[in-house]
């Protein structure tokens, strides 16, 4: 006879491709109907599928019926030779000393005691996942939760079939259908008496909401709410992989630099980084924000929705009134600061947003930095790094008559300049800018202070201090990404040239994020 259910969750477990051969499988199993349905699945289906199952029951220290519940899974788990694992925790302790309600500390909980099992039960070359028994029905509850909650099209999306390593056999079944198969293959199960109360948010959904829905709408509304929960899953899917590519285009992060510029002590110290959990609080984001609302306002919300997750540690406290105060101050003349959760600092300059969190501003992030302050010495041919902005590489030619004023002018040599080198009076230097730094701007000699000229094309307060000149004395040859000085241009009787590539970095022409 055929197995509706069974051929229903191994479709479902093949098209969202929730387990390859070898896997090790932990199934969370709390006694009650969906889970023990769920463990007898998965037994079923692993001599089919090849892959390794273990269960585990997490014991919350709440009900009185608890240890009842586990000498049942345990002797259910016997029966099918399943390895068995228990672990008691307290639930209500962990809520009050983190201040969260009951329900998410035990999703915490159980997750953690998950995650301990299987570290210390998988083999090598394993791939661990953990198997949760949330049916149809929670889906559509949490469709509904959110939706009356107020949410964003991830949100209504609900409950996904994988999240990361945690995966979802049975979403696809409805309680009905999860009650017939228990009954055809005699499967007894632990009943929640909180599962019958009103005490819970979602209960009261389940009992009053969706059964009136399915009573005096449409038998199928749970089924069509899982179909929609996917079209949305989907759409959110589009929308963020396009937001990512806007992300790419428009923002540029800006982190601080480990101490020493050899990759290997580099990559190291950013490894440390990394796991002390400072990678947020390190980040600074400027957003070329007039370009950014050039877009379409769906778009440039999902954006800035994303910088802001670049630097929070949660999503949760993030409001689509926050990311409305950020495209005002965008779109606001002038200076202003704009204060955000989790100490997140905005401020506007020229046309870039400046997004930062508790001190980490990225117009003070170069003070003290000996880095920043340091000055190059060019004797070509060499090569320089320049932690931030990209590779100097600086060569010596001959000039001939092949060289024309011409190839010196064209948009692709932004960041390839070449001086006459003879007109150099003094050591050149790769450095940042100093007072009674200048420029030649036109071929009368007439003159302009860097700092005027800096203000003038708009680069940045916070990119002007740390940002390196090539430079004869005071005399400014070349402010790298914008113009070079008139004095040193090459002309019929030059005789020997200086050619300067850029490239890479901050304000290199492969970055992403420089501003033109």
């Amino acid at each position: 006879m055929k197995d509706t259910v069974y051929d229903k969750v191994k479709n479902y477990i093949e098209k969202h491709h929730m387990i390859e051969a070898g896997d090790l499988i932990a199934v969370g199993v709390s006694g009650g109907a969906d889970s023990v349905c769920l463990l007898h699945l998965m037994h079923r289906l692993s001599g089919e599928m090849s892959y390794r199952l273990i269960a585990m029951h997490v014991n919350h220290g709440v009900r009185a019926e608890a240890a009842e519940d586990a000498a049942y899974t345990e002797s259910l788990c016997k029966s099918l030779d399943i390895p068995f694992f228990l672990q008691k925790v307290d639930m209500n302790k962990y809520a009050a000393e983190n201040k969260m309600s009951p329900e998410e500390a035990g999703r915490q909980l159980r997750y953690q005691v998950f995650e301990e099992v299987l570290e210390q039960q998988k083999k090598k070359g394993e791939s661990c996942k953990i198997a949760v028994a949330h049916n149809a029905e929670d889906r559509a509850e949490t469709m509904l939760f959110h939706l009356f909650r107020g949410s964003g099209i991830k949100g209504l999306g609900s409950i996904q079939p994988v999240r990361e390593n945690v995966i979802r056999p049975i979403l696809c079944l409805e309680r009905a259908e999860i009650e017939a198969y228990l009954a055809k293959h005699r499967l007894k199960y632990c009943q929640d008496s909180t599962n019958e109360t009103d005490a819970y948010t979602r209960n009261k959904i389940r009992h009053h909401i969706i059964s009136y829905a399915r009573q005096e709408i449409c038998s199928g509304a749970v089924a069509h709410m899982a179909e929609l929960a996917d079209m949305l899953s989907e759409t959110e899917r589009y929308l963020t992989k396009q937001a990512k590519k806007l992300y790419e285009t428009y923002v540029e992060e800006v982190a601080h630099e480990a101490e020493t510029t050899n990759p290997e002590e580099r990559r190291k110290a950013e490894e440390t980084l990394n796991e002390a959990g400072n990678a947020r609080q390190q980040m600074c984001l400027r957003i070329q924000g007039t370009k950014l609302l050039a877009q379409d306002s769906v778009m440039y919300q999902r954006v800035l929705l994303l910088c802001m997750e670049k630097l929070t540690p949660h999503r949760k406290d993030i409001t689509g009134q926050h990311i409305t105060d950020l495209v005002k101050l965008i779109m606001r003349d002038g200076s202003k600061e704009l204060s955000l959760p989790y100490n997140i600092k905005a401020y506007k300059e020229y046309d870039l947003l400046i997004l930062y969190r508790g001190a980490n501003d990225c117009s003070t992030q170069n003070k003290g930095n000996e880095r920043a302050e340091k000055a190059y010495v060019i004797e070509p041919p060499m090569e320089i790094s320049v932690p931030g902005e990209g590779t100097y590489t600086f060569t010596l030619l001959a000039c001939d008559a092949g060289f024309s004023e011409k190839q010196q002018n064209i948009p692709e040599n932004r960041y390839t300049k070449w001086f006459d080198y003879d007109k150099i009076t003094t050591a050149v230097l790769l450095r940042t800018r100093q007072t009674g730094d200048y420029l030649t701007i036109d071929s009368a000699c007439h003159t302009k202070s860097v700092k005027q000229y800096m203000i003038n094309e708009k680069i940045p307060k916070l990119q002007r201090d740390s940002m390196h000149l090539l430079t004869d004395g005071a005399h400014v040859m070349w402010v790298p990404g914008y113009r070079m000085s008139q004095r040193y241009k090459v002309e019929e009787s030059t005789k020997r040239i200086l050619q300067v590539q850029l490239r890479g970095g901050r304000h290199g022409r492969t970055n992403r994020g420089v501003i033109v």
